[in-house]
């Protein structure tokens, strides 16, 4: 076995290694959900993604001779540090294979560089926010992860532990059967419902694709407000929470996107996702396929082969002026009537901070079950 090296990405030659790694770990697992090539460069670039503007990243490759074992980011998030007063660094796009000195170098790499950033703390894995993908999966394999969720081999959890690291926050995904639902809808939802519209003032509509960027304005207000006392929450600034609507609008189904008013006031907001990752994972990005091929197969798998079979419910956020009388009900509910008649068999709803109490509660009362759990480690430096 050749010695093992670190070096940092400095070259386009070296991105693009660290960007086409994944494919090496995964390998023959059947869950793997491989990523868009150009969308990879762009999430990675100071020049297209706007995360850069609060924050700045340095990539790693481990070798042994001239072939790739592993990667690791480390990163400092200004706007996280201001928002929570702390001085914490951060890790991801760790990536290694069966290879535990690999691991624990690639670990080492990003404590040192956080050190000299001057941070006290490192965490993750993430990439790059609670706004992005982050946490390990440290259960729930047997499946592929649902869109914008992450995904990664047992061993990892084994490698982080070896290394010091300590649990920080369990990020929670729920599964919620359709049939479930619709067969045995929870007849206390049916009686809240139904208060909150005898008061006459509630009401839930969906999203106006004709006023795109108006109604991005205001579930931007309610995005930013719902969330800012969550453990690890970082507002979106509006070039991020921008950039975040024009990715997701060529996959948005407005009847999935739903916000509640009072009196015509904006209370609350939620959007739930086709699983993109369905068709994704069929037409299988690859460093040697044409991305104009796998876009093709990816409209074939989407648009011509069926329906997906499970959505993920990714936002529901209600102002805190408005907790308490019923709203976040009233979303559920139209959600499903729009969810179950599109041939949806599953709903993931993730993810759900563990010390969420009222989050987690709702969810149960709804029927859901947590089926997978992601993990968000730190270690004192």
């Amino acid at each position: 076995m050749h010695d093992l090296t670190i070096q940092r990405v400095t070259s386009e030659t070296d991105l693009r290694d660290f960007i086409t790694f994944p494919w090496k770990v995964y390998r023959g697992d059947r869950n793997w959900v491989p990523p868009l090539l150009t969308e990879r460069h762009a999430f990675l670039d100071p020049q297209h993604n706007p995360f850069f503007q609060h924050a700045r990243a340095e990539y790693f490759l481990a070798r042994r001779g001239p072939e790739v074992v592993g990667t690791i980011g480390a990163f400092t998030n200004r706007l996280y540090n201001q928002i929570h007063e702390t001085n914490d660094g951060f890790f991801g796009f760790f990536e290694v294979l069966d290879d535990q000195e690999a691991a624990a170098a690639l670990l080492a790499t990003a404590e040192d560089w956080a050190r000299a950033a001057g941070h006290t703390n490192l965490v993750g894995p993430a990439q790059f926010s609670t706004n992005d993908e982050l946490g390990l999966l440290i259960d729930g394999f047997d499946d592929p992860p649902r869109i914008l969720m992450t995904y990664n081999p047992p061993r990892y959890r084994t490698y982080l532990e070896a290394a010091g690291y300590q649990k920080a926050m369990d990020l929670l995904a729920y599964a919620l059967q359709m049939s479930d639902f619709r067969n045995h809808t929870p007849e206390k939802l049916l009686r809240v419902v139904e208060k909150v519209k005898q008061r006459g003032k509630w009401r839930v509509r969906r999203i106006d694709m004709k006023r795109f960027d108006q109604e991005v304005d205001l579930v931007k207000r309610i995005y930013n407000r719902s969330w800012e006392k969550n453990w690890g929450f970082v507002p979106m600034t509006d070039p991020e929470f921008e950039r975040l609507a024009e990715q997701l609008r060529p996959i948005l189904d407005p009847d999935l996107a739903v916000i509640g008013e009072c009196d015509g006031e904006v209370a609350g907001f939620g959007l739930s996702l086709p699983d993109l990752n369905e068709p994704l994972r069929k037409a299988y990005p690859s460093p040697g396929t044409p991305e104009w091929w796998t876009m093709a197969r990816l409209a074939w798998h989407w648009k011509v082969r069926g329906r997906m079979k499970w959505l993920r419910v990714f936002v529901l956020g209600v102002l805190p002026e408005f907790r308490g009388a019923g709203v976040d009900a009233l979303m559920y509910l139209e959600t499903a009537k729009s969810a179950i008649p599109k041939g949806y068999q599953a709903a993931e709803m993730s993810w759900i901070l563990e010390n969420n109490v009222m989050m987690n509660r709702s969810i149960q009362f709804l029927g859901g079950k947590v089926y997978k759990t992601y993990r968000m480690f730190q270690k004192g430096l």
